[in-house]
């Protein structure tokens, strides 16, 4: 049974820093590409961050490029999202993902495996 389980959410000021975690379990973690979405209320989900299985290749959304930065650790089968100079408009649904070795383009057709999710909340 494959687990994807994120941490690290909470409420954070205007400008403030989080670092989201995602442990996986049961599954070969290096088969896959990692990455996050997330989803705001009334919106759709969209992709924020992708990594490569060998961490070569990243893929940001333009809106965080610059202020997250995607990193993961083969050897612990976890991915990292590193969000600094946060704004209101990041506060979403922050879900870890697991989708196809071959590609970072991740969309939400393509994925394999979705966490539950953890709720970012930024602050004015």
């Amino acid at each position: 049974q494959v687990q994807l389980v994120e941490s690290g959410g909470g409420l954070v000021q205007d400008g403030g820093s989080l670092r989201l975690s995602c442990q996986a379990s049961g599954l070969t973690f290096s088969d896959y590409t990692m990455g996050w979405f997330r989803q705001a209320p009334g919106q759709g989900r969209e992709l924020v961050a992708a990594i490569s299985w060998h961490s070569t290749t990243t893929r940001y959304s333009p809106s965080v490029k610059g202020r997250f930065a995607i990193s993961r650790d083969n050897a612990l089968n976890t991915v990292y999202l590193q969000m600094n100079r946060l704004k209101p408009e990041d506060t979403a649904i922050y879900y870890c993902v697991a989708g196809p070795r071959s590609t970072v383009v991740l969309t939400t057709t393509n994925i394999d495996y979705w966490g539950q999710g953890t709720q970012v909340t930024v602050s004015s």
